[in-house]
């Protein structure tokens, strides 16, 4: 058993890409429209085969991200070396994205930054 994606609603599905494929190497699929329905999506597919699906539809709900809530509260991103983890979130950072831990060696042994990515949901990079 594995997961074979992760499924993500947001309103600017270009700079959702863009975010995902310029930061952590994704890459896109050509994009998917249903004219009936104006359901849009693109697949993000990373190195090791995981995959993430962003959408996007009328009539969406925006609500509030709070860090500390119940459900799915990030991605994480393994970037490979602590000296990675570093350069990415100071880029991350630079580009004006919100640095709400880290990096740092967790208490059971990660060694991770958090940053508020895209529409205010939260992006784990770690080894």
């Amino acid at each position: 058993m594995k997961i074979e994606h992760v499924a993500m609603y947001v309103n600017n599905l270009e700079a959702a890409r863009d975010f995902f494929v310029n930061y952590l190497g994704g890459k896109s699929n050509d994009g998917y429209h249903n004219k009936n329905t104006d359901f849009r999506s693109y697949f993000i597919s990373f190195e090791d085969g995981a995959r993430l699906e962003i959408m996007n539809k009328p009539g969406m709900v925006d609500i509030d991200k709070p860090l500390n809530r119940t459900g799915l509260i990030h991605i994480a991103f393994s970037v490979g070396s602590k000296e990675k983890v570093d350069e990415l979130t100071s880029k991350l950072k630079e580009d004006g994205f919100e640095v709400v831990s880290g990096p740092r060696t967790t208490g059971d042994g990660y060694y991770e930054s958090c940053i508020v990515g895209i529409e205010g949901n939260q992006i784990e990079i770690t080894v």
